[in-house]
């Protein structure tokens, strides 16, 4: 009998080079490795070919901005991307409502008080803004601790390295569903069972609905709105907007009206494009805390 392949040596070494970055944003302090991680991306960031992504999806939806202005949401892009890296191994230590430095507080959580009351299932939706990792630990603190939809990294390693500071921020192993068919039904029957479940909608989805975004078709997933009609269950919006390093307000706002027209797929778009409209205000708000990486609109952008 064959013995499975064993992983490429490469990824070895890509996990041994993540563990040695790792050590060193845990022995600062939580802003030192923010300040950090986040000025060595805004310096290379910007240059690295998938940037022209970036520039391109600026130039398609704020045909306004001009190149200059588009240049300083890049970097700051890339410089809130480091700084969520630099923030990662230390999300879980983070006080609540510090009266300055270092922490998190909380916009709108009477919605999530009042929800925990109920101890009904919730679905959580939101997009890559600010640093969007803090959203699952800070949600958790007030007893909605909830399962997410994820793509796993290509090396298994580095997956099971992110998995745990993801738990360790959590304060407990808490499932993951990946992307796809099979995750969906694992999604919905973690639903069924009383769980409460978040979702991330702001990538590109090509085997669900032509939404709008920022008043372009765009393919969106429509695995949250089948799932929240099917089970008539809340959905809450949120986004997490930095203040400064490691230091992060998280915005929750009030359930939405799920839409009931009588017709199944009219209130699935209905529902998708509110989702849509919510992280488009928030985008616009605060645009370079976004990950204008995505190839996100339905048109042919630069290769990476």
């Amino acid at each position: 009998m064959d013995r499975p392949a064993s992983p490429p040596r490469r990824m070895w070494i890509e996990a041994m080079l993540l563990s040695c970055l790792l050590a060193g944003l845990r022995r600062m302090k939580p802003d030192q490795a923010s300040n950090a991680a986040g000025w060595l991306c805004r310096a290379i960031g910007p240059w690295l070919p998938v940037s022209r992504v970036a520039d391109a999806n600026l130039r398609y939806v704020m045909p306004h901005l001009c190149a200059r202005s588009r240049r300083r949401i890049i970097r700051d892009m890339w410089e809130n991307i480091g700084r969520n890296a630099g923030e990662l191994p230390h999300l879980g230590k983070l006080p609540h409502n510090p009266a300055s430095g270092p922490g998190w507080d909380v916009i709108g959580e009477e919605h999530l008080r009042s929800h925990a009351r109920t101890g009904q299932p919730v679905m959580f939706v939101s997009g890559h803004i600010g640093n969007w990792e803090m959203l699952p630990p800070a949600v958790a603190r007030y007893g909605l601790v909830f399962s997410s939809f994820y793509r796993a990294p290509n090396n298994p390693y580095v997956d099971r390295m992110l998995c745990d500071l993801r738990d360790e921020a959590m304060g407990q192993a808490v499932p993951l569903f990946a992307k796809g068919a099979r995750g969906a039904r694992q999604a919905l029957a973690h639903l069924i069972r009383g769980g409460h479940l978040g979702m991330l909608v702001d990538q590109k989805m090509n085997d669900g609905v032509e939404a709008r975004f920022f008043g372009q078709p765009a393919m969106t997933a429509s695995a949250m709105a089948a799932m929240a009609l099917r089970q008539r269950c809340p959905v809450i919006a949120g986004y997490v907007e930095r203040l400064g390093p490691a230091r992060l307000r998280i915005h929750v706002s009030a359930p939405m009206e799920l839409p009931d027209t009588g017709d199944r797929k009219r209130d699935q778009m209905l529902l998708t494009q509110q989702v849509n409209d919510y992280i488009e205000q928030k985008i616009r708000q605060h645009p370079g805390s976004w990950l204008w990486l995505h190839r996100r609109w339905n048109r042919q952008l630069p290769k990476k």
